[in-house]
């Protein structure tokens, strides 16, 4: 078996790895590595799982090193573009540790949060820059960022792009990069526009396609349960969210899976949820929460829409549930892929309805996968839970917690208590690239057609997702005391109970 210094990784970087248990390539590392560290143009096709943020972030990483350039302010000099605000993040944690072994600084750029951090990172120099497309546009256009220094460019998720409406974004910016520079792109598939793309900015490009047999996943069980009725699948959803291994439950709309996850909570599951309307600062505490141990405060159950369908890599999730069939196939496929990953076991189930058999049966067949339809018993539950978690007495208080803060008005009018003050007085709201894509996303689900906005309605749909998501996005805390209250609740009620007393003191007739 061949090591990573074995295919040209520089010594410190195969250290890095080593450190965290990587010695052993995947096979579209094995593959692509001798072609991209020599420099070259670079096609790789794989799904999810595949190793392919290792494949591109040690060529990106040692190329960069080696190529004796100097960091400039607002310059990076090496760019990975993501979809979502999730994937860039994770992304950007597998090159860091890579890229301080060389003394190389790493940010990332998405819509969803301040831009002033971003800004900072950028004036101060840093090597490689990981962004969703729409802000690093919004930057580019203001001067903050220029992409004329960029030796090395990615593309991961491709396809992923396309599905969501980004490529118009992604060629103007592969196109504000170096022509003579390094290229290299990752897709599941070639179609939707990105064969054209790959033709138009790759240089004799080396393609590599990953044999499924490769990929080193775990048995992957398949089961599709008919529940009678809605009632039915309702107590169905709730026995399967209360085992004790992590799972995650996918819904169709941001409305259910926020609905979902407090239902389980109030039921004594505690469950945290993920889609667009949430801010980032409000998905980065679900998934913490998600992604931690139960006895250390964290959570089993996550509730998402297809935002977390890719991107999202949290370990040991023993079982998906497609609460909500998904639309098509490719969805269905990326949502079961979070389970059974790094030679784990797991298993998927999808909920149906009777009037749903049809669609769940074509869904299935384009996906190619071969299940029987079962009709639920008691039995097939028992083996799909087995051990239950104990039922814990919550009480969520992120209602008290998330509610605005009144800030004094300011000079001309009230204060914005939903926004920080810009600079000139403004306020400042930046493009959501997850958040825009969870929006197309869940638009398609309703049966609108997903219809693509301007920029502008883009962005006033962004101000009113990011006002909506800081007042009830916040990760829900829990008491474990059965039926009490948490200290934050009682806080929470008894400032209830003075606004309440206030209200009625000021509706009084006032004397003269």
């Amino acid at each position: 078996m061949l090591s990573f210094l074995d295919l040209g990784v520089p010594a410190a970087l195969a250290d890095v790895l080593a450190a965290d248990g990587k010695t052993e390539p995947f096979a579209i590392q094995r593959d692509t590595l001798p072609d991209s560290l020599a420099g070259r143009d670079l096609l790789g096709r794989g799904r999810t799982g595949s190793g392919k943020t290792i494949a591109f972030a040690l060529p990106l990483v040692a190329r960069l090193s080696a190529s004796g350039t100097r960091r400039q302010p607002g310059r990076p000099r090496g760019l990975v573009l993501a979809p979502t605000r999730e994937l860039a993040t994770q992304i950007a944690a597998t090159i860091k540790p890579l890229a301080e072994a060389v003394g190389m600084r790493v940010t990332t750029v998405f819509g969803g949060v301040s831009q002033r951090p971003q800004e900072q990172a950028l004036r101060g120099g840093v090597d490689i820059v990981v962004a969703c497309p729409g802000r690093l546009e919004d930057l580019m256009k203001q001067g903050i960022v220029s992409l004329g220094a960029v030796e090395i460019a990615v593309l991961d998720e491709a396809d992923h792009m396309a599905d969501l409406g980004f490529l118009p974004g992604v060629t103007r910016i592969l196109a504000a990069t170096p022509a003579g520079g390094q290229r290299l792109l990752f897709s599941a598939t070639l179609d939707r526009g990105i064969d054209a793309l790959a033709k138009r900015f790759l240089s004799s490009p080396v393609s590599h396609e990953v044999d499924e047999a490769s990929v080193p996943v775990g048995e992957m069980t398949h089961r599709v349960l008919v529940a009678s009725d809605a009632d039915a699948k309702k107590k169905l959803v709730e026995d399967l969210a209360s085992g004790t291994g992590r799972r995650i439950l996918f819904t169709r709309t941001k409305h259910h899976a926020k609905k979902l996850a407090k239902q389980l909570t109030a039921a004594g599951i505690p469950s945290v949820d993920l889609h667009g309307n949430l801010g980032q600062n409000a998905r980065e505490r679900n998934l913490a929460a998600f992604g931690a141990d139960p006895a250390n405060g964290g959570v089993r159950v996550l509730v998402a829409t297809d935002v977390a369908a890719r991107g999202v890599h949290v370990d040991d999730v023993e079982l998906v549930v497609h609460v909500d069939p998904p639309v098509e196939h490719k969805a269905y496929l990326h949502r079961s892929g979070r389970t059974a990953r790094a030679g784990a076991a797991g298993t998927v189930v999808t909920l149906m309805l009777p009037e749903q058999r049809r669609d769940v049966k074509d869904i299935l067949r384009k996906a190619q996968i071969t299940v029987g339809l079962e009709d639920v018993t008691p039995a097939i539950v028992d083996e799909l839970v087995g051990d239950r978690a104990p039922k814990i007495k919550t009480v969520p208080v992120a209602q008290q917690q998330n509610k605005p803060k009144a800030k004094p008005a300011a000079r001309g009018g009230a204060a914005d208590a939903s926004q920080p003050a810009s600079r000139d007085g403004g306020r400042r709201r930046g493009r959501g690239n997850g958040g825009d894509a969870a929006r197309r996303t869940d638009s398609a689900h309703r049966g609108d057609g997903g219809q693509r906005r301007s920029g502008g309605q883009r962005h006033e749909a962004g101000r009113a997702d990011a006002a909506h998501s800081r007042s009830q996005g916040s990760q829900t805390r829990y008491s474990t005391q059965t039926g009490a209250p948490s200290a934050h609740s009682r806080q929470g009620e008894q400032g209830a109970a003075r606004g309440r007393a206030g209200s009625r003191r000021a509706s009084r007739p006032q004397g003269r």
